[in-house]
């Protein structure tokens, strides 16, 4: 019962600063709300007892890449006049998210979860760090060398972005 609260209260903390970071207009207080979503993963997956998964998610995505989003923030900001909003591209963003919605709900409904039924993670097992690290690094199927390394380039690719952007100025 007490799982079922939490995690229902992490939920709606999740979502409901997930909404608020895409759709708040000061950079700052956005940032500010994906720390919350950040934080809020964290604390789900120390419900699922993954605390090596979650101990990396505070470290580095909110102790290391979200103060360096804050830090990029402060130095780089100027004082910002919003545009005056399109309707051509509130039909876009709307298409965008409708459709976002529906590759996510066909891929929950069709998709064979790996550990549905396994008694051994409903009874609070905690996964080896060798099979998580074999997971991670290993290039056969299920396993998630190619992704970690496409987020890798795509991180260097928003340094050197954000790099001209404030060379330019």
């Amino acid at each position: 019962m007490a799982n079922s609260i939490i995690f229902y209260t992490l939920g709606s903390i999740i979502i409901l600063s997930s909404i608020l970071a895409v759709s708040y207009r000061g950079i700052l207080r956005s940032t500010t709300f994906l720390l919350f979503v950040l934080t809020g993963t964290a604390g789900l997956y120390f419900l699922l007892n993954y605390h090596f998964l979650a101990a990396v998610q505070l470290s580095i995505y909110v102790g290391g890449i979200l103060v360096l989003f804050i830090f990029a923030i402060l130095l780089t900001s100027r004082t910002y006049k919003p545009e005056p909003r399109d309707r051509s591209r509130v039909v876009m963003a709307t298409l965008a998210v409708l459709a976002g919605v529906g590759v996510t709900l066909f891929v929950i409904v069709k998709h064979k979860f790996m550990y549905s039924g396994n008694t051994t993670v409903e009874k609070y097992h905690e996964i080896d760090m060798k099979v998580i690290g074999k997971t991670l690094m290993g290039t056969e199927k299920y396993q998630y060398m190619l992704p970690f390394e496409v987020m890798g380039i795509l991180l260097l690719i928003c340094v050197i972005a954000g790099i001209l952007i404030a060379r330019k100025r």
